[in-house]
């Protein structure tokens, strides 16, 4: 089986693996707790949750006390984005749908800016709409928040500048516009520093890591507001009720760590080397690929790629594949199964066409030349099967 989806979850790690089960071991004889209760095997538990804590803030250069665990990326976005119920929300046109939707229902308005061919969000509107919004109310508060990196595409937004477009009315007196960024797929592709990001707020999870399905992370910066989306209980800090799941949140540590160690080894310098191999013998097999992947340096993450192949349906094509024992992506995960054309390519492109057609390729960091060769092998036939019996026109071809 040749796995190149890792942008949907990523092959646990051996070592984040060995790190639960031998918590799961202690909590069959007894010894490991609650996190919360006071008793030796709750203390124990507690300590090991505090070490990953530390761990995993490390990874993103936060304070261990502004970190906050929760079940998903999902559920960390929803957090942030009903903290500003009933506040202006700018978000960026090709955000996840756990940012679009909570926006959509709690922003008044949700504002949406558009982006370009490559995916990057307009600053000039952006900074138009932030200045329209405060005209005529200083103390207006508002949340922008714009992903890291896309999902779909990789294509990296610039947090950096957005942050500077927020500093330049900062200065000007208007201090409560807040910025939120979804790192989940930027994490362990490319260093990420919450802190020099300049972020209020930034969310990420374990299992696109290496890590566990099941347990992500919110970093909220002190001072910047915030309300529970979970209420019932004490844990994190009074900041999400609920038992705290020492065992996952050990894999997540473990997966931090490695992503620590690794993120600038030659593992992930390759993966942008075989990406864009892939690029060069793709184009070539197929010539009316479109690559919707922006290559350049550092405008896309180094293990996405998203191709679209005219008159080729992208679910008929990635079922092919599966045929041929090759897993990919049609886009988001978390949209499977709607047929609606992916928000993302129709924001850049509004071509149905282009977003039914495309296929996203993520690379996982073991991917080999030879997988690659194998993926280049079976793609054009399938591609050209796909194309003979589509009822599009010939000419589209």
């Amino acid at each position: 089986m040749i796995y190149f989806d890792t942008s949907a979850t990523s092959p646990l790690l051996p070592e984040a693996r060995d790190a639960m089960l031998d918590l799961m071991n202690l909590s069959v004889k007894g010894e490991l707790g609650n996190a919360s209760s006071l008793h030796s095997a709750g203390i124990y538990a507690k300590e090991e949750l505090i070490k990953a804590r530390v761990e995993i803030a490390m990874l993103v250069g936060v304070s261990p006390l502004e970190l906050i665990f929760t079940s998903s990326g999902s559920e960390s976005n929803n957090t942030i984005i009903q903290t500003f119920k009933d506040c202006p929300i700018i978000i960026s046109s090709i955000e996840h749908p756990s940012v679009l939707k909570p926006a959509e229902e709690y922003g008044n308005p949700c504002i949406k800016i558009p982006v370009n061919k490559s995916g990057i969000i307009d600053l000039t509107i952006l900074r138009s709409e932030i200045k329209r919004l405060t005209s005529n109310n200083s103390k207006q508060k508002i949340l922008v928040s714009v992903m890291l990196a896309n999902n779909e595409t990789g294509t990296i937004e610039p947090i950096h500048e957005i942050a500077s477009v927020i500093e330049e009315f900062k200065d000007q007196g208007y201090h409560n516009i807040y910025l939120h960024t979804d790192a989940t797929q930027a994490i362990g592709k490319i260093p990420v520093n919450a802190k020099k990001l300049k972020v209020d707020y930034m969310t990420f999870t374990a299992h696109k890591i290496g890590g566990p399905i099941g347990i992500a992370a919110l970093y909220s910066r002190s001072g910047a507001p915030y309300k529970p989306l979970i209420l019932g209980g004490a844990q994190e800090d009074k900041r999400r009720a609920g038992t705290s799941n020492v065992i996952l949140a050990a894999g997540f540590a473990v997966a931090a760590r490695y992503c620590a160690q690794n993120q600038t080894s030659k593992k992930y310098q390759n993966i942008g080397k075989l990406r864009n191999y892939l690029v060069k013998e793709l184009t070539k097999k197929i010539p009316t690929a479109k690559i919707i992947t922006p290559l350049g340096p550092g405008q896309a993450l180094p293990h996405i790629l998203n191709v679209a192949f005219p008159a080729a349906e992208g679910e008929s094509t990635q079922l092919y594949l599966d045929l041929d024992k090759i897993e990919v992506s049609t886009g988001s995960a978390c949209a499977s199964g709607d047929l609606e054309p992916s928000h993302v390519l129709m924001a850049m492109y509004h071509d149905a066409e282009v977003a039914h057609g495309s296929i996203r390729f993520s690379l996982p960091l073991g991917a080999t030349k030879k997988q690659v060769d194998a993926l280049i092998d079976k793609l054009p036939g399938i591609v050209s099967k796909i194309q003979d019996i589509s009822t599009l026109k010939k000419e589209k071809i």
